[in-house]
């Protein structure tokens, strides 16, 4: 994990380019396990000035996941970007999600704990493997789905209720 700190004290001044290969073990560091297979390159792009650091994420790459409808692996493409100032004064201060303050001091900076957190967010909400929609993928727990999912009920299924039913209907609007 050392490879995610920059010492920023021998750079001079200007842009600079690190490229981060990131994988299943830089997740286990993490203890996060919602990940199959990990695919990633992390670019940064690090632009150091008299008084400040700009650091601009670039992610790119796939992770393998299960699908939450069928539970088959696939892989998800990810890609996102993010920018962080770094800032000095008096104490550590990392409160601000765009801007973090070192102390005086200080001489490297991680952006490991920034990378993990860019690749997390980035995830869909709900993965949604894309056999489904172009319907290449032939499980038989699709045809499952299909069997026991609830029908759209269409105008002429509601002529055919019971004329019970409708009596039943009348209790509510006879008060």
């Amino acid at each position: 994990m050392k490879k995610f700190t920059i010492p920023f004290v021998g750079l001079k001044e200007g842009k600079h380019n690190f490229e981060f290969g990131v994988t299943n073990a830089f997740f286990d560091f993490f203890g996060y396990d919602e990940f199959n297979d990990v695919a990633i390159t992390a670019s940064l792009l690090l632009n150091k000035t008299a008084t400040m650091l700009e650091l601009d994420f670039s992610v790119q790459g796939t992770i393998n996941v299960n699908c939450d409808l069928t539970n088959e692996p696939f892989d998800q493409a990810i890609e996102t970007d993010l920018r962080l100032l770094v800032h000095f004064g008096e104490e550590f201060n990392n409160e601000n999600e765009e801007i973090l303050i070192l102390p005086h001091g200080e001489y490297e900076v991680d952006v490991k704990q920034y990378i993990y957190e860019m690749i997390v967010l980035a995830r869909p909400f709900k993965v949604s493997h894309p056999g489904i929609e172009d319907g290449t993928l032939d499980i038989a727990i699709l045809s499952s789905i299909e069997k026991y999912s609830l029908k759209e009920s269409t105008e002429e299924e509601s002529d055919d209720v019971d004329p019970r039913w409708n009596k039943l209907k009348n209790l509510l609007t006879d008060k």
